[in-house]
């Protein structure tokens, strides 16, 4: 299987280079070949485009190229609107609304002059459920120390 990194070639023919992409995911050069299928495939209609990158995300398995490829989709092609792309704006989406609570958790109790130890400071920014945060949300407004956010009463 060649190892395709030039776009051109790419373009020439899109399966053997979606194969190439697939098959070479621990090659050296995995990232150039990635990227070349990237350029080539903003260019390519949705509907040809979508699942070439579906296949490729399957592919790559659990390789540290489908991480490499997935944020390629989700800056190379962020316009499209395939299963993959719209996974990774989720994921996005989500993450970023736990930053923010975190966020709001910490600020709450700054406002009020609670110290906030630095476990409970990394227990609160490292938890992604919103549900959780909001509870805590809530119990960071009454609560009178930092660690009791954390319990229940």
């Amino acid at each position: 299987m060649p190892v395709i990194t030039n776009p051109a070639e790419v373009r020439k023919d899109l399966a053997l280079a979606t194969l190439s992409a697939i098959t070479h995911a621990t090659h050296p050069d995995a990232g150039a070949i990635l990227k070349s299928m990237t350029t080539v495939l903003r260019d390519t209609p949705q509907n040809l485009a979508d699942p070439i990158i579906e296949l490729i995300a399957q592919g790559l398995g659990k390789h540290p190229a489908a991480q490499l490829w997935r944020k390629l989709v989700a800056v190379d092609l962020s316009f499209y609107k395939s299963d993959l792309s719209e996974e990774i704006r989720d994921e996005g989406r989500a993450e970023g609304a736990a930053r923010r609570a975190a966020e709001d958790i910490l600020e709450i109790l700054d406002v009020r002059g609670i110290a906030v130890p630095e476990a409970v400071r990394e227990r609160i920014t490292a938890c992604g459920d919103p549900e959780i945060l909001r509870h805590w949300h809530r119990r960071a407004v009454t609560a009178p120390t930092a660690v009791e956010i954390f319990e229940d009463k």
